[in-house]
């Protein structure tokens, strides 16, 4: 069985021209000379390295689609009939909207948020950059945190550096600091990312000293790829730019013989790269503490779908430094802007990475060190997601990261404000079935109304699209909460799920299905009723 088939896929815009494929190459069976096309093979031919990523590249965003042999799919959802945690067992007071989604992270200075999600960090791609009023907005409504992603700062084209090639000014940056801030209310936080280029330019320095950013993310990678991120450009200056800043850009756009084919028009982009970053304890440590010392009041550290000995890296330095949250993202991921065998091919799967850090938080707790407090992440977008995760890592999973998931209603939301207005053909009959008004379309904007009042015009569509999704998935969680009899987050546990597969129980160490709760059942069935002892074979 092949878990995911190479040489075409709809990412790339490519597809085989027989029905009938060679399993594990993707090939087609039947290989003609004199084929017009349109496999991955065929268009590398002549376009090369443009076949490494999802096309149109910067207007998507796109998730591997490799089926692995377990993932969260094969963990089910246990509920009760009996008991409450959190709330007094009554009908009348334990109802589903009582249920708290409420959550926390952090060691001395907390970040509530009122979803046990956060965002995917949003750096500088162009998906990003055009739909971030969006997303910000929409993530500071929603009360839930947003990480603005790595080299905002080093692309920015209004970037200001000094003497020392540190950053003085970036508008970019600080727009999307504010955009945050303008509506938030108190839950959730911007993180602001580092990676080595970030690190060169002083980006830490400038946001916590110049815009007033309290939280500073550490990267180590991501589920999508174990390269730095990469952006592509279409404008030769630009490209020459960038690679004066100290990116990798490819082609060399220096290179006279790159230029002349620029020029033909042969080649028709570059490609901006981050450095890889190497990783010890000795210099971890150091920027943990040159950080803080900088003024950061919280420190964070996101690591990508590394094999189990970098994980325990992370989880231990984390515990020795007193990292405020720590994110681990497993594969396959999806962004867009990842080379797509690479998002496909490459880490440690999300629940088998996550199985992982659960069985290496425990070890570290029972050695009475102090655990940091977890998010996980790698493909999550619904509300029964949210909840295996945080049972699965409890007690010390707090939250989920979200990438496309969230970026999706965003997007959703500005298009519908664009077609209101008579853009693209208008409001297609999958929206304009609702209504032809923001008012008759989104179920929550009256709600926002009365929270926002006339500040209601001054938040994007897409914002209300986020918070609208947002509120699906935190009344989903309610009702998968109160079935499990768990009225608030800190009570969710490992004993709400089981294996439906002997592949799981391998994985998760959780029960296979029908053998969860069963010592209690047989024990319920053998117990003495009117004094009379059942037998129990």
């Amino acid at each position: 069985m092949n878990l995911h088939r190479p040489n075409a896929n709809e990412a790339l815009q490519t597809k085989n021209r027989s029905r009938s494929v060679a399993p594990q190459s993707g090939i087609c069976s039947r290989c003609v000379d004199g084929c017009k096309g349109n496999c991955d093979m065929f268009n590398a031919t002549f376009r090369s390295r443009e076949l490494l990523y999802p096309t149109p590249f910067g207007e998507i965003t796109a998730g591997a689609d490799k089926d692995y042999p377990v993932d969260y799919s094969h963990l089910q959802i246990l509920g009760y009939a009996m008991g409450a945690e959190g709330m007094e067992a009554d009908p009348d007071k334990a109802t589903f909207p009582a249920v708290s989604t409420e959550t926390s992270y952090g060691v001395a200075e907390k970040v509530k948020m009122k979803i046990p999600m956060f965002t995917g960090a949003l750096g500088s791609t162009e998906i990003a950059r055009k739909n971030w009023e969006h997303f910000a907005v929409g993530a500071a409504i929603t009360g839930i945190s947003l990480v603005c992603g790595e080299n905002v700062c080093g692309i920015d084209p209004g970037l200001e550096l000094n003497d020392k090639g540190k950053v003085i000014e970036s508008p970019d940056m600080r727009r999307r600091v504010e955009s945050y801030r303008r509506f938030h209310e108190g839950y959730g936080d911007i993180m602001v990312q580092l990676n080595v280029e970030d690190t060169r330019l002083g980006v830490a320095e400038y946001v916590i000293e110049k815009l007033g950013v309290e939280t500073i993310e550490l990267k180590w990678g991501q589920g999508a790829k174990c390269i730095g991120g990469e952006i592509k450009v279409h404008d030769l200056n630009r490209a020459l730019e960038l690679k004066k800043r100290g990116y990798i850009v490819t082609p060399d756009p220096e290179s006279a013989a790159i230029q002349e084919a620029f020029k033909a028009g042969a080649i028709k982009e570059f490609e901006r790269h981050s450095r890889l970053g190497f990783v010890d304890q000795e210099s971890f440590m150091a920027e943990v503490e040159r950080l803080r010392s900088l003024g950061a009041k919280r420190i964070t550290l996101k690591t990508g779908a590394y094999p189990m000995r970098e994980l325990a890296m992370a989880i231990r330095w984390s515990s020795d430094a007193k990292i405020d949250l720590l994110t681990i993202d497993g594969a396959p991921g999806g962004t867009g802007m990842s080379p797509w065998r690479m998002m496909c091919e490459w880490g440690v799967p999300a629940i088998y990475l996550h199985s992982m850090a659960l069985e290496l938080c425990q070890r570290l707790d029972a050695m009475g060190a102090w655990v940091p407090d977890i998010a996980f992440a790698g493909g999550f977008s619904s509300e029964d997601h949210i909840f295996k995760a945080l049972s699965l890592g409890a007690p010390y999973t707090k939250a989920v990261c979200m990438g496309r998931a969230l970026m999706i209603p965003g997007m959703v939301g500005k298009n519908i404000e664009r077609w209101m207005k008579g853009e693209d053909g208008g409001l297609p009959s999958t929206v304009s079935k609702y209504g032809a008004s923001k008012e008759e379309i989104f179920v929550c904007y009256e709600e926002l109304r009365d929270r926002f009042g006339k500040d209601i015009d001054q938040i994007p569509l897409g914002a209300v699209g986020i918070y609208s999704a947002g509120e699906k998935l935190r009344v989903g969680l309610q009702q998968l909460m109160a079935g499990a009899r768990k009225w608030n987050v800190s009570h969710m546990s490992r004993k709400d799920l089981a294996c439906l597969t002997d592949e799981c129980v391998k994985v998760t160490k959780l029960p296979f299905i029908m053998d969860a709760y069963r010592e209690e059942a047989l024990a319920i069935v053998g117990a003495i009723s009117n004094g009379k002892k059942s037998e129990v074979a």
